[in-house]
């Protein structure tokens, strides 16, 4: 199904370093349009305290944020590893661009819509679908009624549901999708977790995927920036599964409880020194440093 050269550059490094060009906005206009179900323009790319990537998140996680012709903004956020706060910080990223975005004295109805796509290499929660969505409504404590708006309210505010007004979350678990269909967005969940584009592929943006984010079309330089980010990438994967083999072989060598925890414990702090943040090493060992 796919050409041998068809080598293409991971999604999270190309929203780094090349979805920020307008040039080829039209990559991130395809995904956003396979998941909203309808087109999607952007205008532009901002800035905000949300997307400002630090040095801890190099590796495991990056994001970008768009704004559509429509001025609805689009918050775009790929994680690698597992953050057992995950849920919260989608909050908080919501929360800042609120801030971030809304003027003092200026009124609430100024206030623009927000979504919040997370595409996550993890098992996010405890679910059997690959793709979820959580939006704000209001239900009536007594006969879980929705409170809905009436038409005068509707044309006022120019939206048709209450939850048309609150953030949207997206969430994509990504990893292991291994489902090919004539389905837009099933054709987008595949490239982000295979990294390869069919050549009946026939999604919004998939056309562009295959002729920008090409390796060939990369730099000396910025070829040698990428191949150093799948190394230390593939270095740090290795350094957790090693952790927890040791962990789990010197914790049986002790035969006791003891043993295991302080096995454990030391392999934990040899996964901080690896440069493992706080959270990756809870999920892993399941303790605080």
């Amino acid at each position: 199904m796919c050409t041998p050269d068809d080598r293409l550059i991971r999604f999270d490094w190309a929203m780094k370093r090349m979805l920020r060009d307008k040039a080829n906005f039209g990559v991130l206009e395809g995904l956003l349009t396979s998941l909203l179900g309808r087109p999607i323009h952007i205008e532009t790319i901002l800035e905000s305290e949300s997307n400002r990537e630090t040095e801890e998140q190099k590796l495991n996680r990056v994001d970008i944020l768009a704004q559509t012709t429509d001025r609805e903004k689009m918050l775009i956020e790929v994680q690698n590893q597992s953050e057992i706060d995950y849920f919260h910080r989608m909050l908080f990223g919501t929360a800042r661009l609120i801030s971030d975005y809304t003027h003092l004295g200026e009124k609430y109805g100024k206030i623009t819509k927000i979504y919040s796509i997370n595409i996550v290499y993890f098992q996010l929660g405890e679910g059997e679908d690959s793709v979820y969505i959580g939006t704000t409504d209001f239900r009536g404590l007594h006969d879980s009624s929705q409170l809905r708006l009436s038409p005068r309210w509707q044309k006022r505010l120019e939206v048709d549901s209450v939850s048309d007004i609150f953030p949207t979350y997206y969430i994509l678990r990504v990893n292991d999708f291994d489902r090919w269909s004539k389905i837009p967005l099933d054709q987008w969940m595949f490239f982000l977790s295979n990294n390869r584009v069919p050549e009946d592929a026939d999604a919004p943006g998939l056309k562009e995927v295959r002729e920008k984010l090409r390796l060939d079309r990369l730099s000396a330089e910025e070829r040698l920036s990428y191949l150093k980010l799948l190394d230390d990438r593939i270095s740090i994967k290795n350094s957790i599964e090693d952790a927890k083999y040791e962990a789990r072989e010197e914790g049986r060598e002790e035969g006791r409880e003891e043993g295991r925890e302080e096995a454990i414990l030391e392999k934990a702090r040899v996964a901080k020194e690896a440069g493992l943040s706080d959270e990756m090493i809870f999920t892993i060992f399941g303790i605080k440093l």
